[in-house]
């Protein structure tokens, strides 16, 4: 099945539709001259000198595997890793085959917010197999540009795997600076109005969506190093290069996502630091205003507790000395909170 029949029924019946489980099967001789080949003649096609299958599964259920391992002659315990989700990049070595398990990261367009799979990648001598779970996009775009660069082809499937880990690296620095735009509107908001309930939450949505990223794409760079210095049967010397060279590439990825965690965690203790002041600040003028309301409540309190004898009770300008000295009083405390600055 051609790619592009994938891509077509994912757009016509939504991002949640199953589409089929075999996404394309072709052999190349020479890089050149490609054809479909069917489950059922994989074993055939491996055989033909100078031939390269390439098979993409999309959420293969364990039939559809275990007939492909009848035909390419895998070892149960591929079958079983095969089968089995992983939740980290990692690569294991079966002598006669490579399994390379890399995580996929894209951020939707819609709200913003990582979507995570899963990819693995069966390097062979003369066939590579690819098994997507939970990724959005496809590798339509990667077959058609090696499709018409043969010469890249025809070098063999641990290049084709490299070509693969470049596009996803390509699509963690895509995440990368999607991710960037939705966390910038949030650092500015919490530098210039610090923290509120909803933006708390959104805030912890945001670190915990970092740390499953740089979880998914940092061990990534252990698996490009392994494959670029441990001799492998299906990985060319020449390959080993080009390994090495990604495991930069998805270190140069991390250090990103390392920048960005840190201006998430910056935003945050500024929010926090500006919230504090915004509380103190408000504590201040809360004690001021208690002050000086204090004076006139324990004036008021004394010359209210209605005992015969207490001066100045029969004094005839009494009651307006008493509110004069509360006013001077309450005044005085007014200038200098306010010089201050707590008012």
């Amino acid at each position: 099945m051609d790619e592009s029949a994938e891509t077509a029924n994912a757009a016509a019946n939504g991002a949640a539709a199953v589409v089929s489980e075999i996404i394309a099967s072709r052999a190349y001789f020479n890089g050149r001259n490609p054809r479909s080949v069917e489950i059922d003649e994989l074993g055939q096609a491996i055989a033909e000198p100078e031939a390269l299958v390439w098979l993409g599964l999309k959420e293969p259920d364990d039939a559809l595997l275990v007939r492909v391992a009848l035909q390419l002659g895998l070892d149960p315990h591929v079958l079983d890793d095969l089968q089995a989700k992983h939740r980290m990049p990692k690569v294991m070595d079966y002598d006669s085959v490579v399994l390379v398990v890399a995580m996929t990261v894209e951020v939707r367009a819609s709200d913003g917010l990582p979507t995570f799979g899963e990819t693995q990648m069966l390097i062979g001598p003369n066939f590579l197999l690819t098994i997507r779970r939970g990724a959005l996009a496809p590798h339509t775009e990667l077959r058609r540009r090696l499709e018409n660069m043969p010469d890249r082809l025809a070098r063999g499937s641990d290049f084709v795997a490299a070509e693969l880990l470049d596009l996803l690296i390509d699509r963690y620095n895509l995440a990368n600076d999607m991710f960037e735009k939705t966390v910038e509107p949030m650092e500015q908001t919490m530098l210039l109005r610090g923290l509120e309930k909803l933006k708390v939450r959104r805030l912890y949505q945001l670190r915990r969506d970092f740390h499953k990223m740089h979880n998914a794409i940092s061990p990534l760079g252990e698996v490009c190093r392994r494959l670029a210095h441990i001799e492998m049967t299906p990985i060319d010397a020449q390959a080993r290069v080009q390994f090495g060279e990604l495991s930069d590439r998805v270190s140069r990825v991390d250090r990103l996502l390392d920048n960005l965690g840190d201006g998430l965690t910056f935003a945050f203790e500024a929010g926090m630091l500006i919230e504090q002041a915004k509380q103190t600040e408000t504590t201040r003028k809360l004690a001021a205003w208690a002050a000086i309301l204090a004076v006139p409540t324990a004036i008021a309190g004394i010359y209210g507790m209605n005992f015969e004898y207490m001066p100045e009770l029969k004094w005839k300008y009494g009651y307006l000395v008493i509110v004069g000295l509360m006013a001077a009083i309450c005044g005085t405390l007014y200038y200098r909170f306010r010089k201050a600055k707590w008012l």
